[in-house]
């Protein structure tokens, strides 16, 4: 019996095309027909999981902007006006805003938001601990933030999302994701970036900050006991999300470095976590390519993106459909009556 992907390989190579003319489309398809074990894969429904929440060690002065802003881009989500609104009605992609534990009062009520706008109120606590001086998360929090992560997964597959995409917001995310990434091994010179467009100066603060949190928290190279120590509410939840489509027949598509740094506790819980991944983008952020290439992971765009909010994520992700698309939609040599050969260069 034919493997899924030598069968999707000769789907593709049936198809009125010279065999590997569509390049990476092709790829993302075979990939997308092992995930759903379906020849050819179909997406027919998207969905983006945008995970908000506050971390801790901003009160460290890691980002220019103040923790309140979590909540305000929050609240633009959910109004429509967020450059994640524009890219996913424009790809096709449903929004869903998961508070996992944005800081000050709960979000209003869903009277108050867009119908195009989901909302799970998942919050666990008003905001992280500070990682740099104090364990972020006890473990029972964290179990819960996997956990309804996991259940988020399951909601997905209750929707019957075809293709999900994790995006994220929290002011302080890239100096947490930064935080974990080094103590999984990382260098904190590769890790630690900009952000929000900190100057030099800063920046340096911000790398002593991080190298600090790692040196008093020091824990093992465990995803649990790092989101514990140095993650987050919404880190905790986007590895929980990706834990949890095991076996449901979703690919995923990551955004930026945050959202990667999650799928890396992921992927240190659970190694096979890279076989329904896809990254949607290459981040402007320098710690990125070394996170992907660590993962085996092949940025699906480069756009020098670095906003965040899952718009790498859906820009990606439209990509990987428009692979599947092909492959459901164009006409084989037999049906459309046109010479097939051997090879591929002399086909047109």
């Amino acid at each position: 019996m034919k493997d899924l992907k030598t069968a999707m390989e000769e789907h593709l190579d049936g198809l009125t095309k010279p065999r590997g003319s569509l390049g990476k489309l092709e790829t993302w398809c075979v990939k997308m027909a092992e995930i759903q074990r379906k020849v050819p894969p179909e997406i027919k429904k998207k969905g983006i999981y945008v995970f908000a929440g506050d971390h801790g060690i901003a009160s460290c002065g890691v980002s220019l902007y103040p923790q309140e802003v979590t909540r305000q881009m929050a609240l633009n989500i959910l109004a429509g006006g967020a450059g994640i609104n524009a890219l996913a009605g424009g790809t096709g992609w449903e929004i869903t805003l998961v508070d996992a534990g944005i800081m000050g009062d709960d979000l209003p009520p869903d009277s108050d938001r867009k119908a195009a706008c989901s909302l799970v109120r998942a919050r666990i606590g008003r905001g992280t601990r500070n990682s740099f001086e104090e364990p972020a998360m006890t473990e029972t929090e964290t179990e819960m933030a996997l956990d309804r992560g996991r259940s988020l997964a399951e909601d997905a597959a209750g929707r019957k999302i075809d293709l999900a995409a994790i995006g994220d917001l929290g002011i302080g995310n890239t100096a947490t994701a930064a935080a974990m990434l080094v103590a999984a091994g990382f260098r904190a010179e590769d890790m630690v970036d900009r952000g929000t467009g900190i100057d030099d100066a800063m920046l340096e603060h911000k790398r002593d900050i991080v190298r600090e949190a790692v040196k008093r928290r020091s824990p093992p190279k465990d995803g649990k006991a790092i989101l514990q120590n140095l993650g987050s509410f919404d880190f905790a939840m986007m590895a929980g999300f990706i834990l949890g489509l095991e076996n449901k027949g979703i690919g995923c598509v990551l955004d930026g470095f945050p959202v990667s740094s999650a799928a890396y506790m992921a992927y240190l819980i659970n190694p096979q976590v890279r076989d329904w991944l896809f990254a949607g983008h290459l981040s402007k952020v320098a710690g990125h390519r070394p996170l992907l290439d660590h993962m085996g992971l092949d940025p699906v765009v480069d756009l020098d993106m670095r906003l965040g909010e899952g718009t790498g994520a859906v820009i990606g992700g439209h990509i990987v459909e428009l692979g599947v698309k092909a492959a459901r939609e164009m006409a084989s040599f037999s049906s459309a009556h046109v010479s097939d050969t051997e090879t591929p260069e002399e086909k047109y």
